[in-house]
Order: C-alpha cells, then sequence, then structure tokens
C-alpha cells in the first residue's frame, strides 16, 4: 500500500508518517510539502491513499484532490484541516474525499480512516484496476502518437484511421505557459486537468505536453458548442489556477489531420504576437465572480445554493464567498436575496399575476418562507405591498416606493 501525506507543515506530515508506520509498518508512505511535490510523487508512484491538507502552496487540497481525480480515479483521498467549518468538509465530501480530519489527529482515528480505506482498496477488483491500467497505458499511447504527429514526427505504420473516425471536425487549442527557468510539473499537471476536465463537458477529445512551455488540446465539440465560449471558460477557469502568466491560442475548424503540423506552426507564431494573460493574483478573482453575477443574474429563480455557484466557476465555497463579499460588498446569500425580492417588487405590479406563481419565478417553492422574506425586508407583507401600490396609483404617485 502505498500513502502519499501532502502537508506544508513538516512535524504534521512527519508525525503522520511516524503514525502509519507505527500501524502499519509493511506500507510505503511518501511525503510532500506543496501541491507540486505531490503531483511529483504522484507521477513517480502508484499511490492508492492520499492524505492532504487544504492550506497548501501552490494549489489548495481541494483544488488539488478536485484536478486528480480525472487522472488518478482509482485514489481514495482524505482531506487534512485544522478548520472544522461546514463548508470546507461539505466540499471536501462533495468532491469525493472519504473523510475529513481534523488537527491534531488522534492516533485511533488516523487508525480507524487508514483502516477503513485499505477495506475499500481491497474490495476493488483486480479486473477493474487492470481494466483501469490499460486504458490509462492506451490514453498514453493514443496521446504519444498524438504529440509526435502534432511535431512532424515520422509515426511509423501506425494506422490512424479508427483514430480520425473519431474526430473527422475538429479544433486544437493551445497553451503557451511563461514560467521562466522555474519546473512547470505542476503548471502542466492543473492545464492538463483544468482542459481535460473543460473537454468533457463540451464534446470529446484530449491534451498533451507539447513542449516545457506549451500544451496542446484537440477537442471536437458537441453540437450547438460555440468554440469561443470554450476558449473563454478555458481562461477563467487556467487563471483561477495558475500561478504565471499564459496564453489560450485557439485554431480555426480542421478536418485533416495531415495538416496539424503547419496548424501548430501557425499558432505558435500566433502567440509570439499576443499578450500573456496576467497572473492569477491580478484580477482572477475578480473576473471569475463576474463570470458568477452573471450567471446568477440568468438562474437566480433556481436553488442557486452558495456551493452550486462554487461549484460553476470552480472554487471551494469559503473562497467564492470571501472573493463574492469583496468585489459586491454583500454577502452572498444577501445578494441573492435582494435580487430575488427587487424582481418580486417589479412583478407584484402586474395584477393578473398570482402570489404563488411570484414567488416561484423569483426562486421560493414556498409561499410562507417568501412572505417572511418580503416582509423581514420591506416591512410589508407581499400583499400588502401591492395594495399600496395599487392605492399610490389611484391617487396618482405612479412611482412604486
Amino acid at each position: 500500500m502505498n500513502i502519499l501525506i501532502a502537508d506544508d507543515e513538516r512535524v504534521i506530515r512527519e508525525g503522520i508518517q511516524r503514525t502509519i508506520r507505527q500501524i502499519c509498518p509493511d506500507y510505503e508512505v511518501y511525503l510532500a510539502s506543496s501541491t507540486e511535490e505531490a503531483v511529483k510523487v504522484m507521477e513517480e508512484h502508484q499511490i492508492q491513499m492520499v492524505l492532504t491538507d487544504i492550506l497548501m502552496p501552490g494549489l489548495n487540497g481541494l483544488e488539488f484532490m478536485k484536478i486528480s481525480k480525472r487522472r488518478y480515479p482509482h485514489v481514495k483521498w482524505v482531506v487534512i484541516s485544522a478548520h472544522s467549518e461546514f463548508s470546507y468538509a461539505q466540499e471536501a465530501v462533495r468532491l469525493g474525499a472519504r473523510d475529513y480530519l481534523l488537527k491534531p489527529i488522534g492516533k485511533y482515528r488516523l487508525q480507524e480512516v487508514i483502516n477503513n480505506l485499505v477495506a475499500e482498496i481491497q474490495q476493488d477488483s483486480k479486473k477493474s484496476l487492470e481494466g483501469e491500467r490499460l486504458k490509462t497505458s492506451l490514453k498514453y499511447l493514443r496521446e504519444g502518437v498524438f504529440q509526435r504527429l502534432a511535431s512532424g514526427l515520422d509515426i511509423g505504420n501506425l494506422d490512424l484511421s479508427p483514430f480520425i473516425q473519431n474526430y473527422l471536425n475538429f479544433y486544437l487549442i493551445m497553451v503557451q505557459l511563461d514560467t521562466g527557468d522555474k519546473s512547470v510539473r505542476l503548471e502542466h499537471f492543473i492545464v492538463e486537468n483544468v482542459l481535460s476536465e473543460l473537454i468533457a463537458r463540451n464534446g470529446r477529445g484530449f491534451v498533451v505536453s507539447y513542449d516545457r512551455q506549451s500544451l496542446l488540446g484537440l477537442i471536437s465539440l458537441k453540437e450547438n458548442t460555440q468554440i469561443e465560449q470554450f476558449q473563454e471558460n478555458a481562461k477563467v477557469h487556467l487563471m483561477h489556477s495558475l500561478k504565471v502568466p499564459f496564453q489560450v491560442i485557439l485554431s480555426g475548424q480542421c478536418s485533416d489531420f495531415n495538416i496539424v503540423p503547419q496548424v501548430v506552426i501557425r499558432m505558435r507564431t500566433a502567440s509570439a504576437s499576443q499578450a500573456f494573460e496576467p497572473e492569477p493574483n491580478k484580477g482572477s478573482g475578480e473576473k471569475a465572480i463576474d463570470v458568477a453575477l452573471q450567471y446568477i443574474k440568468e438562474h437566480y429563480s433556481e436553488d442557486l445554493t452558495l456551493e452550486k455557484m462554487a461549484s460553476v466557476i470552480f472554487l471551494n465555497p469559503a473562497y467564492f464567498s470571501q472573493l463574492f463579499k469583496q468585489k459586491t460588498g454583500q454577502g452572498y446569500k444577501e445578494y441573492v436575496t435582494t435580487l430575488r425580492l427587487e424582481q418580486a417588487k417589479r412583478l407584484l405590479l402586474i395584477p393578473k399575476l398570482k402570489l404563488a406563481e411570484i414567488a416561484e419565478r423569483v426562486g421560493y417553492q414556498d409561499m410562507r418562507h417568501f412572505t417572511q422574506m418580503f416582509r423581514k425586508r420591506y416591512h410589508l407583507t407581499p400583499t400588502e405591498y401591492r395594495q399600496q401600490q395599487y392605492i399610490n396609483v389611484l391617487m396618482g404617485n405612479n412611482d412604486p416606493e
């Protein structure tokens, strides 16, 4: 059993390591002080279980777990934290964590968690694990062939016709990184997983590391999906996760794999004339909140919890809540409530609309709750407000309060 402990506090990770070695001396335990180190360990070793702190340098533990799930679907995750906030635990479980441990972690609690997860891992059939490994091997083979093809290198006598049939029309998308001399392992890991997630949502395709500074994606879109919107979504999500400047370059629609090397050269040339996107700490949070505000405006009548909204823009709820208040000056719940009730006031001026219909239109399925919220905000029930506005009209005062 191979276990990875990712925590930036040396005392914590070494303490957990000692405890695991005491209770499970045959297990291999690997340590990482950052997500970049954790990515390296997971690439070099077959890890079955990861215990990760939430507050990690480079990429927080929840984001690390989220973007790792696609590449390592068999791994069991445990989140460890010094914070007992429910939103953290809720987000961890939503993302697939098997447990949530609070520091300091007791020996018996840790032993209980390890034993439970080992039992789960042992229940995973050998056949399914071998199937997963085969799928992964085929994935790397396919991507390796495409990387050689895109670079204009010889692919031997390989028959590409089965592959081509799945991509009769496709786009290429290149992410160019401005990393200087620093290691790019974490950045490549982030880009590959973010783009893979977006590709899976919008069609089919994959992402390869083209060279040290760039990754290349192939995507065949679902019907009625716009490539420009895909590109914009990629920028938003990458600006949140990456800590270095980058570019996202898009090709036109292609149908001939023979021209892929020439298209890639043109994309590289185009990147030289484009400005790099700023680093995330220079406005990415603000852009993410702009996306959220537009989404809220279009979907405020739905069950729009903070957790759901945070997942739409790839942020954990606690971080999203903090950014939202910084941007708007209001808490998320207060903002949505204000938006709904202001819309309700406008709808109450339409006599033919019933109160139940108005409540449903602005996101309240429970009439009693809608009335309570309206009265708390305006010191009038919806009916009283409607009657007051009707009297104002009769008296010649057409301006609603």
